[in-house]
């Protein structure tokens, strides 16, 4: 009887002690389930790997594709893409010239190869884009028009080469379904999405089947250039990509993901330029970004939708790339009900009038999340509008929901900058201060403006200095 009393105080105390330590690795700074930090980083990268592809070419004009600018080669494309795949894979080449094509939809083991001087232009007839397929739009999924390159439940997927994709949007095409923006006025665009944006968020919010949110001709709603859906083993290098409907590189619940060398130029409404969204394992390295709106926005769904499929993008890697314009440089928000952590950007130049903000997180009530985990280091800040760290949990419609949105473990070190309008500028709510903001190792110059911080617990900074003078926290 004493020998079984001992075994069982034994067990209580135990299991009192796992619950203990379980205790100890949450909370503030320390991830999901242990703390995390720069250390973490090389065996992140360990877990990226591009994928590889054998040594056999099927070229496009094979199968009939044409390129003179003129002539719709999309049968011809997406022939040689199955005849690749069905093959074990390889090569399919897009030679020199200009291809017009309708949507392109990738398949398992293929490399879409764009030569240099090689050019895929995509049609501006919308029906190229039909039929719909099974997507998501701004962070709610639907049936949608097809992204102009479109991967679903594929592995071992890339585009390479030196040539360019062309989205041929314009104010004309495409972009004016946004309704009022900067180019544009409310009479001048009576077409638009903002019925069918309503439509759709209420429709996620009502659970309705992603099989009733039917949209597509009449509905406005812009196809994204690139986008890899429930795909894994995924390389985008080397090629220019240029004038979306949308936003331009976006891997949806995707993992195992390299962005490298990648250029995008492209100036209209929601013009990211690359946006993971609930996606794992994502290296961006060597890229420029020249864009209408957040160069990279990391993202996890919207509200409802973003809390069913419960997926956060995790362990997302930015170095080497240039930010020119855009609303943000490395963003997190705003579909962020899913969450985010364990973001790394370092060794990056962000420098133009027309760049807003560096980091970036924006958020609120309705859309919650838990944004943690962001390690910032080397960043060469030329000219930036706004503010180096821009946290805001008022973005659009503001503390409106039942969803407290949590922010914490933010690492700014050897950061400089020549002009800003302020260095910080933090926005939370009092019932939810952001916790744990280090700034280390900085110099921030041409700053105009005090810093704006309302309810952050736990602001540190050391060796940092705003317009020559050290950067003391209160």
């Amino acid at each position: 009887m004493l020998k079984r009393s001992f075994n069982g105080l034994f067990l209580i105390l135990s299991l009192l002690v796992i619950l203990a330590n379980g205790a100890c690795s949450s909370g503030p700074g320390k991830g999901a389930d242990a703390e995390v930090s720069w250390e973490n980083l090389d065996n992140i990268l360990s877990q990226i790997v591009a994928p590889e592809f054998p040594d056999v070419v099927f070229d496009i004009t094979a199968y009939g594709a044409v390129g003179d600018g003129e002539t719709k080669s999309t049968q011809a494309i997406n022939a040689a893409i199955i005849a690749c795949s069905d093959a074990g894979g390889g090569m399919v080449l897009v030679p020199e010239g200009i291809f017009l094509t309708g949507a392109v939809h990738l398949k398992s083991n293929v490399n879409l190869h764009l030569a240099e001087n090689a050019v895929l232009k995509f049609s501006q007839n919308h029906e190229d884009y039909l039929p719909m397929v099974f997507t998501r739009w701004e962070g709610t999924e639907l049936w949608n028009y097809s992204p102009f390159v479109y991967a679903y439940e594929q592995e071992n997927v890339a585009i390479t080469g030196q040539g360019t994709l062309d989205g041929n949007a314009d104010k004309d095409n495409w972009w004016f379904w946004k309704g009022p923006w900067s180019r544009q006025t409310w009479e001048t665009v009576p077409e638009n999405q903002l019925a069918a944006v309503a439509r759709l968020r209420q429709m996620a919010e009502d659970g309705v089947p992603v099989e009733d949110r039917v949209f597509g001709p009449g509905y406005y709603l812009r196809p994204k250039f690139i986008q890899f859906y429930k795909s894994k083993n995924i390389l985008l290098e080397g090629v220019t990509i240029i004038d979306s409907p949308m936003w331009v590189i976006h891997p949806v619940l995707s993992e195992n993901v390299t962005v490298r060398g990648v250029s995008v130029i492209s100036h209209g409404p929601n013009n990211d330029g690359c946006n993971p969204e609930s996606s794992k394992n994502v290296l961006i390295e060597n890229c420029l970004f020249d864009t209408g709106d957040d160069c990279i926005a990391i993202k996890s769904g919207r509200n409802a939708d973003g809390r069913r499929l419960d997926t956060p993008s995790e362990n997302i890697i930015v170095r080497k790339c240039t930010m020119k314009d855009g609303h943000g440089g490395v963003v997190m928000g705003s579909e962020i009900s899913g969450n985010v952590r364990n973001v790394f950007a370092e060794d990056c130049v962000m420098d133009s009038p027309n760049l807003d903000r560096i980091i970036r997180i924006k958020t609120n009530s309705t859309r919650g999340g838990v944004i943690e985990n962001v390690f910032v280091r080397n960043i060469d800040v030329g000219t930036v509008k706004m503010a180096i760290l821009h946290i805001d949990f008022d973005y659009e419609e503001g503390d409106a929901g039942e969803f407290t949105p949590i922010v914490r473990n933010i690492h700014l070190d050897n950061i400089t900058s020549q002009k800003s309008e302020r260095v910080v500028f933090i926005n939370a709510y009092e019932r939810a201060p952001v916790d744990g903001i280090y700034i280390n190792n900085s110099r921030f110059d041409g700053v105009e403006k005090e810093n704006r911080i309302n309810h952050v617990t736990n602001l540190k900074t050391s060796d940092s200095f705003i317009n020559g003078e050290a950067f003391v926290v209160d």
